[in-house]
């Protein structure tokens, strides 16, 4: 299909380029099971305590600082060494899951939850070395006039990688045992891990960056981070907003299979709800954003987070609502949380000097992540409860007050939020980050990005062609 994969007939600029389409497919095999809901399921199995779960699910989001002091090796070993170098050591640490899948233990021990528990912090912890050169990288190996068409293709190829993976993923769990299920899950993940370096390496390496001074960023940040501006107001607001929406997807699938027993299969069924929601809500607000302003794409997502919240709730104090309920409740999570990426993406480059933008969106990005990411875990300390029969669960209470929480901060960041200035008349380039707009949850951590490339050259086997500035 010449429109569904490019050739050197059908788009003779991008053909060059389907190793990163493939990069993008292969890829959303690893992510969407890795550090997504398999892993929480898998945790959950091992007898993982909420704190546990919160810890394993936040150390993407901790572990960005680690992906600026990385921007730090790109002078020296360039972009594709270092993206190649952490792809290569994550895919090393999906090892130790199917070792611990392949046990199979009908009485799991306490140092096979924490062996997971590590094995996801080390993949987080080289996935960031490896995500610091990579969408500079993309930008300056593609022509100006091919990005576009990249970054669209990008999205699709990854959309159809994770809504594949999360349909496999059930259907694993509805029909294997459990630990069947996720062995096989687990070497799904790692081949497309494999398979996701070998499309990077096919790719052209660009021009290294000029040395970065990071001893600069560091003095600087705390100036952009508490200095009064529109930033500042708006860099605070996004990190409370992560904060009470980061911890729902963990959490949520947690309780369903700890607390409320249902199967594996049918939370990954929500899981592929939460999906669409996330594909019907890019595809909505691609289409308006640029004529109606970040700004009530904003407060759609904040009513969203606020419906999410009081169903949730009502559905632990009342049992209301079935599995129907519930496909609504993540189809609404998935819709909430790109509405905020994607206008996050637009009103960014409005509000920071142009000639910072680098600087400013990263500081961003590392804070609304970091920060954002410490919920998970301390939510998880407070939801902690053991069963009479001495098994871990979530206090059902206390979740209640979490939803409760949630939507109190959806209420009062509604009101702050709708006070942001935002000139809709100025069109300004928004953020491209690829198919992070199909994680929202994780949108924020791919920000980090100290390189601009203004004037990077691809290396073509010692001949060099300029490319115009990112």
């Amino acid at each position: 299909m010449p429109s569904f994969f490019p050739t050197a007939k059908s788009d003779p600029e991008l053909a060059p380029f389907r190793p990163a389409l493939m990069f993008a497919f292969f890829n959303s095999l690893t992510w969407q099971i890795a550090i997504g809901t398999p892993m929480v399921l898998f945790a959950g199995q091992l007898g993982a305590t909420s704190l546990q779960v919160g810890v394993a699910y936040s150390f993407v989001f901790l572990l960005t600082p680690v992906q600026i002091a990385a921007t730090a090796l790109l002078p020296i070993y360039g972009f594709k060494r270092v993206s190649l170098g952490g792809w290569t050591a994550r895919s090393v640490f999906l090892a130790l899951p199917i070792v611990l899948a392949a046990l199979a233990p009908a009485t799991p021990r306490p140092w096979m939850v924490n062996t997971l528990i590590w094995s996801v912090f080390f993949f987080c912890l080289f996935r960031s070395i490896g995500a610091a050169a990579m969408t500079s990288w993309f930008i300056g190996f593609l022509p100006p006039g091919v990005r576009g068409r990249y970054f669209a293709s990008d999205q699709m190829f990854s959309g159809i990688g994770g809504v594949g993976t999360l349909v496999v993923c059930s259907a694993l769990f509805g029909l294997l045992p459990i630990y069947t299920a996720l062995l096989v899950q687990y070497v799904i993940s790692f081949i497309g891990s494999t398979l996701s370096y070998y499309s990077l390496r096919q790719l052209p390496d660009i021009e290294k960056p000029p040395a970065i001074g990071l001893w600069t960023v560091l003095k600087s940040t705390p100036r952009h981070l508490f200095e009064p501006s529109v930033f500042r107001r708006y860099l605070w607001l996004a990190v409370w907003y992560a904060g009470i929406t980061t911890s729902i997807p963990p959490f949520a699938a947690y309780y369903l299979k700890v607390t409320a027993g249902l199967s594996p299969a049918a939370i990954m069924l929500f899981e592929v709800w939460r999906y669409c929601g996330v594909i019907a809500g890019a595809w909505l607000i691609r289409r308006r954003i640029d004529t109606m302003g970040a700004r009530p794409f904003f407060l759609v997502s904040l009513f969203l987070t606020a419906v999410v919240a009081v169903a949730w709730w009502i559905f632990l104090r009342f049992g209301l609502g079935g599995r129907a309920g519930m496909g609504f409740i993540y189809f609404g999570v998935g819709f909430g949380a790109v509405c905020w990426a994607v206008a996050n993406l637009n009103y960014l480059p409005k509000i920071v000097p142009a000639g910072e933008r680098a600087l400013f969106v990263s500081i961003h990005g590392a804070a609304t992540a970091c920060l954002g990411g410490l919920s998970p875990i301390i939510w998880g300390l407070f939801l902690k409860s053991t069963s009479p029969t001495g098994e871990p669960g979530i206090d059902a209470g206390v979740f209640e007050w979490f939803f409760g929480t949630a939507f109190a901060s959806a209420c009062v960041l509604s009101a702050w939020v709708a006070r942001l200035p935002e000139d809709t008349k100025s069109h300004v380039e928004p953020i491209i980050i690829g198919n992070a707009i199909l994680r929202p949850f994780r949108a924020a951590t791919y920000l980090i990005n100290l390189i601009d490339v203004p004037a990077v050259k691809k290396d073509d086997g010692g001949k060099r062609e300029g490319t115009e500035k990112k």
